[in-house]
């Protein structure tokens, strides 16, 4: 049996389809996956088939960018959903089912070619905040109208424009393969019952909210960390980490500037992942070292805290390794992470995306504060759900069933 995944995304997402490939495959169950070009090498690590579908990963739009024409945008948006119709239907031949990650308009022609073929169909999401529901207003990724606050109206508004920008293209392919219109794209994307792949006591799914929490799926990194690296850890006290992941832009190295004066101020060592926006060091200085893309399920576990952006991603590998956070948020569902995390005790939400040196002394106060450190561990023993494997028997499931639905 195989399982088509299909993600598109950044690498987090990627990371999300690579657990569960890898649940799939404990139970006997080959998988390929599409995703963006950018994800070929992370993708032959863990030997899951790669089917490039996307553009490459740096042309999508950075922070600082000007939006594009409205034309321009609206190229890009049609061919987010043409791309899928010219390249799933091969990708999902011999397949049993299809799962995809990320990005909605795409979700809507995967789900398109998974209903001309009558195979089951899965969408997921990494964080409550990308489900219709009264209890949360949508992601900060879309402009909204000024002045309204009402959740309800917010959804039908961003239900209208985003089938204003994507149902004209979607069922004119949909048509092409002799499938019938759909009236809610945004809802059509999301399939029968979405996938929440997040941990339930970092991000409580609603009981009202028509969906099924399988908690976060993780790959298990085995992986030592480099030898320059395990030789700073050893070279002094814990440091923080500072990372952004697959954010970019100017902002983020500013942040990350000011950060890195801030805990240096605290008397405390820096490790700075380059991210996308391939920071650097503002010195040459003994008490900070750089890396890039590393196991950072061991590396959270031995630092004194994190600061980040977050990301569904790292934001559940920090909760689990049980270290105190200081979540700077930008956009997406960020600002929810960053929400809970000032929720549970175990870490600072900081109010807003432009940091200065006074707001995040006093953030780090709080943040390498004991009781903070000790509130993080206790919670790190509770988020321990592996939704990865869930949703493989989940998925399996419904294969048997030969029908795209999970069980109530």
């Amino acid at each position: 049996m195989r399982v088509l995944l299909s993600v598109c995304g950044t690498r987090g997402d990627v990371e999300i389809g690579v657990a569960l490939a890898d649940r799939l495959k404990a139970l006997g169950v080959q998988t390929r996956m599409c995703a963006p070009p950018a994800a070929e090498e992370r993708l032959a690590e863990v030997g899951v088939p790669h089917v490039p579908v996307g553009l490459p990963q740096h042309m999508m739009l950075q922070e600082g960018m000007p939006p594009p024409p409205p034309e321009e945008e609206q190229r890009l948006a049609a061919m987010t959903v043409e791309m899928q119709f010219d390249a799933v239907p091969g990708a999902a031949e011999g397949c049993a089912a299809v799962v995809a990650v990320g990005d909605l308009a795409a979700a809507t022609g995967v789900r398109s070619v998974a209903e001309k073929l009558g195979l089951p169909f899965f969408y997921s999401v990494p964080s409550p905040v990308y489900l219709a529901s009264p209890h949360l207003p949508p992601a900060y990724d879309e402009p909204t109208t000024p002045g309204v606050t009402d959740i309800r109206v917010l959804w039908e508004e961003r239900a209208a424009r985003f089938a204003d920008r994507y149902g004209p293209t979607l069922n004119r392919r949909r048509a092409e393969i002799g499938l019938p219109p759909v009236e809610d794209v945004f809802g059509y994307g999301h399939g029968e019952r979405p996938l929440l792949a997040a941990d339930p006591v970092l991000a409580p799914l609603q009981p009202d909210v028509d969906a099924v929490q399988t908690g976060a799926w993780l790959l298990s990194d085995e992986r030592p960390l480099p030898p320059e690296l395990e030789a700073f850890l050893a070279a002094g006290s814990p440091p923080v980490h500072i990372g952004f992941g697959s954010s970019s832009g100017r902002g983020i190295a500013d942040a990350a500037k000011v950060a890195v004066e801030a805990i240096r101020a605290q008397g405390r060592r820096v490790i700075l992942s380059r991210g996308w926006t391939e920071l650097v060091l503002p010195d040459d200085r003994d008490d900070c070292f750089a890396i890039d893309e590393v196991n950072f399920q061991a590396l959270f576990r031995r630092v004194a805290a994190v600061i980040h952006h977050g990301s569904a991603g790292t934001e559940h590998v920090a909760t689990r390794a049980g270290v105190p956070q200081l979540v700077i948020p930008r956009n997406t569902d960020q600002p929810y992470f960053a929400g809970r995390v000032a929720a549970l005790g175990i870490g600072v939400a900081h109010d807003g995306p432009t940091p200065t040196f006074e707001s995040l002394s006093a953030a780090l106060t709080t943040v390498l504060a004991p009781e903070t450190r000790a509130r993080a561990e206790a919670v790190a023993g509770m988020v321990l759900t592996d939704g990865a494997a869930a949703a493989a028997d989940l998925v399996l499931a419904a294969v048997g069933r030969e029908k795209p639905a999970v069980p109530a």
